[in-house]
């Protein structure tokens, strides 16, 4: 329900999601590769899971999302080894940490009672309209056989951001003095067809290509611009006017026309 009175209905899963919580701290780990140090200790609620070949991880395999239950907080992981320690108490390792643009949130760790769902199909996409975006929306959810009275069920309210349509952050950003200039320049990414392998770029997935570049000495904004390319330039004149002293942070966003600036790739500049 979008008021909350008069609901209808919007879905029904008929296969039950392989779920537990994290028992153990996990750390910020590498991305892009694999991540063989990490080791993410769960202990299911239901359902059981298994290892997988080095080939099925990079092909897409045991992929699972860790996370703290809100609805945009998730990051999304690979793991190739399952190993059994206890009741339904597995040890995962051989990670792939960060995918499908899930870097950007990852914290310093996942605290120890994190949510940890296995992404085998059983959950489907809301199919909510483009307006919806921001607005709460009135959920109720509980046992198909009863109504959405029944004590059984229970509410939620959410206000989706729609985080599938935002840009993923920058890759390698970088900045280097030249003539008292300050050159930054970032890889594109991209959210559709980022893993074709034999064209000269990967596609741009957006209306058009822009950027929101901010300069930040501690929590002080200094600089805000856009741009149409992965480059930009923060003069020596521009760097004088903002009375620059010490290190800053450029931070870098790829603008999405649906969704606005996405996730942001950071680097400190002394």
């Amino acid at each position: 329900s979008s008021t909350g009175n008069d609901y209808r209905l919007l879905d029904v899963l008929s296969v039950p999601a392989v779920l537990g919580e994290v028992l153990a701290d996990v750390p910020e780990g590498p991305c892009a590769v694999i991540d063989r140090m990490t080791t993410i200790r769960v202990k299911l609620t239901r359902g059981a899971l298994e290892s997988i070949t080095e080939d099925a991880l990079l092909a897409g395999g045991n992929l699972a999302a860790l996370g703290d239950g809100s609805a945009a907080n998730w990051e999304l992981v690979q793991f190739q080894t399952a190993t059994l320690v206890g009741d339904r108490t597995y040890e995962l390792t051989g990670l792939l940490r960060g995918q499908a643009g899930s870097d950007a949130i990852m914290p310093d760790a996942w605290a120890a009672g994190s949510v940890f769902v296995l992404l085998d199909g059983a959950q489907k996409q809301l199919e909510l309209s483009s307006s919806a975006r921001n607005v709460a929306q009135y959920f109720r959810i509980g046992p198909s056989g009863r109504s959405y009275d029944d004590p059984s069920y229970k509410q939620y309210v959410e206000a989706f951001t729609g985080i599938g349509l935002r840009p993923y952050a920058p890759g390698h950003l970088t900045a280097k003095e030249l003539g008292g200039d300050l050159e930054v320049s970032w890889i594109r990414r991209t959210r559709i067809d980022g893993d074709l392998w034999d064209t000269p770029d990967v596609p741009l997935g957006e209306a058009f290509e822009k950027y929101r570049v901010r300069v930040q000495q501690g929590s002080m904004l200094l600089r805000e611009e856009e741009v149409g390319s992965p480059e930009w330039t923060y003069g020596a004149a521009a760097r004088a006017a903002d009375e620059v002293i010490g290190p800053v942070k450029i931070h870098v966003a790829q603008i999405s026309e649906k969704f606005g600036a996405g996730a942001e790739a950071s680097s400190e500049v002394a």
